[in-house]
């Protein structure tokens, strides 16, 4: 994923995946959530795929993505998934189902089928349940709902 060009990048918002963000390869949140990107301005048609880049240390962690609306309560994107021990290129994405865990690909191909999911303003977070070394970079492909709507990495 991170090896596409931007021309490539253009592509595959041709073929439906919208406009890319990229949210640099970061240090896991400790036993805490960190933001990963912000929604501005109103909805958009979201897909969010994560990948190691940094081999996640030999602890169980449980790990899932939360979602802080600007005006609500934070909520779950997804149900906790143990990522411990997770090589290099392992990559996660979520079914569009908030009750079903966050789904470990491997690092060999990643899962389209209902994965977009519609977020209003507010954050999208990672949140690590126990400390552990390892890091992980975000990708987020967004369509704007509302007219001004928007997402930038936070």
């Amino acid at each position: 994923m991170s090896h596409y060009k931007q021309s490539e990048r253009r592509a595959l918002g041709d073929l439906g995946f919208g406009i890319l963000v990229e949210r640099a390869a970061a240090n896991l949140p400790q036993s805490t959530s960190a933001d990963l990107f912000d929604v501005v301005g109103g909805r958009v048609k979201a897909y969010i795929v994560g990948e190691v880049t940094t081999v996640i240390e030999t602890k169980e962690n449980l790990t899932n993505l939360e979602f802080e609306p600007v005006d609500g309560a934070r909520n779950d994107l997804c149900d906790q998934l143990d990522i411990t021990a997770d090589v290099v290129g392992t990559q996660y994405v979520m079914t569009g189902t908030a009750a079903d865990a966050m789904v470990d690909t491997g690092t060999t191909c990643w899962h389209l089928k209902r994965s977009w999911m519609v977020l209003d303003a507010g954050t999208v977070e990672l949140h690590c349940a126990a400390s552990s070394t390892g890091k992980t970079r975000w990708l987020c492909w967004y369509v704007p709902i509302d007219a001004g709507a928007y997402v930038k990495a936070a």
